[in-house]
């Protein structure tokens, strides 16, 4: 089975890629969803947010993200401290789920892949990349936010050209291109590899 890695930029539209993967049958890991499943449930993990970040990371138990968002997006001290406490647990969950499955391939989905210096982890990696005023649009429409700290986040991502030249593959999603098509043919690509 080969492993795929999924990542972009924050607004680029890894998960429509991600749920068109998913409708063709390909087993889907998402890091975030994953790292919120856990911080929510593990119940060490939880113990050493609230030592770091404070009892107010929790709100009746459950992660307050907003609160949680505020103290690291506008530092990179304590945005690389819940990474280092985040990331070995979300790790290993995700090499287990990987391990579980059956198909030709599987993806996981992981915004900072290459940050986190992941891309040994995969055979191929797929980039996904949209025009950064559209990326801010998106996300200011998504998560209610202002266009300030929608590009505080963006900074604290690796550029996004950079990034991309790293890619295997990469999808543009600008609105003007339409993905299912470059999904498909990278499917079919990989479909391929793998039957060789």
């Amino acid at each position: 089975m080969l492993k795929i890695g999924l990542t972009g930029g924050i607004g680029s539209g890894k998960t429509i890629v991600a749920n068109i993967f998913e409708v063709l049958g390909i087993p889907v890991y998402s890091a975030d969803e994953a790292a919120r499943r856990l911080m929510n449930e593990n119940p060490e993990l939880k113990e050493e947010i609230i030592r770091n970040f404070g009892a107010a990371s929790y709100r009746n138990g459950t992660l307050d993200r907003r609160f949680l968002a505020e103290q690291v997006f506008s530092n990179a001290e304590k945005l690389s401290r819940l990474n280092e406490i985040v990331h070995p647990v979300t790790l290993h969950d995700a090499a287990e789920w990987m391990l579980r499955q059956k198909s030709a391939y599987a993806v996981k989905e992981a915004a900072i892949l290459f940050e986190a210096n992941l891309q040994s982890l995969f055979d191929y990696v797929i980039g996904v990349t949209a025009p950064e005023s559209l990326r801010i649009e998106r996300v200011m429409k998504r998560d209610q936010s202002t266009r300030e700290k929608v590009l505080q986040r963006i900074r604290q991502q690796m550029n996004e050209e950079e990034k991309m030249r790293l890619c295997d593959f990469v999808i543009l999603n600008d609105e003007r291109q339409g993905v299912l098509p470059q999904v498909l043919e990278i499917h079919e690509v990989l479909l391929a590899k793998i039957n060789c």
